[in-house]
């Protein structure tokens, strides 16, 4: 049976930094074995994978620094309730629909398991990671060509994997058989069942130590006191009333586009005389009939305000105090952030980052200070042939990532070629190494980082020599046409690009959001990422600090006199015509995209 909660404070304040420090290194221990014994390149190098711990009620404890977790635990418990469950149970699903988008788009695996001590259910550990191919229309199972759910391959409805130690092979196997890349399926599925067992094992050990009782009590101190502080900086930020923002992604792949996601925040009187505070998207645009629909799940919204205004704290915990400091989130069904099944999700990251960009626009509608606006990182799907030496002809499957630029902070630049949090762009040596590729070019993108203040993040240009026989490839790049916007006087940042052999008589531009491009043996491609949006006046950057960013290949010397009000000369700050140019300062509005704006709707 789950625990009560206990009615009195058990748990003392040093007890609870001990099992808070505790269970957040079983998390990270989770994390780290995921990470050294995945087979695929976008688990074990892309560090595409997140593990999180709950309470004996399913409320998350404790969970990676990631914005995008909804209820996890709820769609297990709706087929598997808590009663039922016995010691080495698993459970297993992938199903976006069926778990109200806790889990966004197919190729991500979730497992969960119960964690027992002394016969009580005292706590959940998970761990989900995206595999490079569960079968559906294309190799990789993502595509902007998808129209439906069906074609992104197969769907694992909450499912019991392990029944009290005993595995259901044949589950797997079925699912298994679905991938092109067996192999890569079934060691990562090892790794991520690895890593739940090993939760289990650490958080027995922590329940065992402190007693079950005041491990209940320090989980729901940390949870109250994650939601207080949450609720305390959204008082701060929002006045009484209602802030409205709104954000754009380009396309959908199907020339259908662009899509607004519009959300309010309201903060209100509540008729016992307390605060409320209601999310509302309902005014977001239709879903698509392409593949760039997100589930947002309820949770989310706070979620990803409350990692914002944690901070990185280190003494504070990401759980589900921050989804618990909304009182109401009102989503539209058929909208492009609660689309309907079987609308197509795979390239819902596109979506998603938008999402979280109208989140800041939202605090900076309420005077808040939230960073500029972002780019969306870049997927590039590659499915080719080449001829080895030894072994003839064999096929691969390359999901490369890329970073981009992030928005510029009110005390800091943009953070360059990032990403996603903490996940990582492909080093060269490996793609080198394990791929039919030759990498010509990497490195930043100047003049990507929207001008400002703070100068927004830089993209990052990759250049590929084709050494394969043939590949066939898809893209996905948004903010072409709706780059990420700048604020408080802060320029919009750059946007992304994909060539085919650039330079060339052959030299090709190919659709940002788009699959089916067929490239081979001696060609080169050439994808640049947009950039991050500035955070301030571009006059008031330190001429010194601009100088720098010359030097270092992050602006031009054109960009630094027409943008900055810099003028550098052979690598020299030319102070004279610098102050010239700065008496000449340009009015600058709230917003920039493309043009200054006073708001963005």
């Amino acid at each position: 049976m789950p625990l009560d909660k206990p009615s009195a404070t058990l748990c003392d304040p040093v007890t609870l930094e001990i099992i808070r420090g505790a269970i957040m290194a079983t998390q990270r221990e989770m994390e780290a074995l995921i990470e050294r014994t995945a087979i695929s390149a976008f688990i074990r190098e892309k560090k595409d994978f997140y593990t999180a711990l709950f309470d004996g009620n399913g409320t998350m404890a404790v969970g990676s620094m990631v914005p995008i977790f909804g209820d996890l635990t709820g769609p297990v418990f709706e087929h598997f309730p808590r009663e039922t469950m016995k010691p080495g149970d698993l459970y297993w699903y992938n199903d976006c629909y069926g778990s109200k988008g806790a889990v966004t788009h197919s190729n991500d695996q979730v497992l969960l398991a119960p964690v027992f001590c002394d016969g009580v259910l005292s706590a959940f550990v998970m761990s989900w990671a995206h595999f490079a191919d569960i079968g559906g229309l294309m190799p990789g199972s993502i595509s902007p060509d998808a129209t439906s759910i069906y074609q992104e391959g197969i769907i694992v409805p909450p499912t019991k994997l392990i029944d009290a130690g005993v595995t259901n092979e044949t589950a797997l196997a079925i699912f298994h058989r679905n991938s092109r890349y067996p192999e890569q399926s079934i060691g990562d599925m090892s790794a991520l069942m690895a890593s739940v067992s090993l939760g289990v094992e650490r958080m027995a050990e922590i329940v065992g130590h402190h007693g079950t009782d005041t491990f209940a009590d320090a989980l729901d101190q940390l949870l109250e006191r994650t939601r207080g502080l949450v609720r305390r900086r959204l008082a701060e930020t929002f006045d009484y009333g209602t802030y409205k923002f709104a954000d754009t992604i380009d396309s959908d792949g199907h020339g259908n586009g662009p899509f607004a996601l519009r959300f309010a925040i309201t903060r209100e009187k509540g008729a016992d005389g307390e605060d409320r505070f209601i999310f509302d998207a309902t005014e977001s645009d239709d879903q698509a009939p392409g593949p760039v629909n997100l589930i947002m799940n309820p949770a989310v919204p706070g979620m990803a305000l409350g990692l914002y205004y944690l901070g990185g704290d280190p003494a504070q915990v990401c759980n589900a105090g921050g989804p618990l400091s909304f009182d109401e989130v009102r989503l539209r069904p058929g909208s492009i952030v609660q689309p309907e099944f079987p609308a197509p999700l795979g390239m819902r990251g596109l979506t998603m980052m938008r999402m979280l960009a109208v989140l800041n626009g939202l605090v900076n509608a309420a005077g808040g200070g939230a960073p500029a606006a972002h780019s969306a990182y870049v997927i590039t799907i590659m499915r080719g042939s080449y001829t080895d030496e030894t072994a003839g002809k064999k096929t691969f499957l390359l999901a490369d990532g890329i970073g981009v630029g992030y928005g510029a902070r009110d005390f800091a630049d943009g953070i360059d070629a990032v990403y996603f949090v903490a996940q990582e762009n492909y080093p060269v040596e490996f793609l080198e190494a394990g791929y039919p590729y030759r990498l010509l070019q990497y490195g930043v993108v100047p003049d990507s980082g929207g001008a400002g203040r703070y100068r927004g993040g830089t993209g990052i240009v990759r250049e590929y020599e084709i050494l394969a026989d043939e590949v066939v490839m898809a893209v996905r790049i948004d903010g072409v046409k709706n780059p990420p916007w700048g604020y408080a006087g802060g320029m919009c940042g750059g946007t992304g690009s994909v060539l085919l052999n650039p330079g060339t008589d052959r030299e090709r531009e190919i659709d940002p959001l788009s699959d089916g491009t067929i490239m081979r043996k001696g060609d080169i491609l050439r994808i640049e990422t947009g950039g991050g949006g500035g955070y301030g006046h571009p006059h008031d950057r330190p001429a010194d600090d601009v100088l720098k960013d010359v030097l270092g290949g992050f602006v031009t010397a054109d960009a630094a006199r027409a943008l900055y009000g810099v003028a550098v000369t052979d690598d020299t700050l030319d102070t004279a015509a610098t102050a010239a140019l700065r008496a000449d300062r340009y009015e600058a509005k709230a917003f920039h995209r493309i043009t200054y704006r006073d708001e963005l709707l």
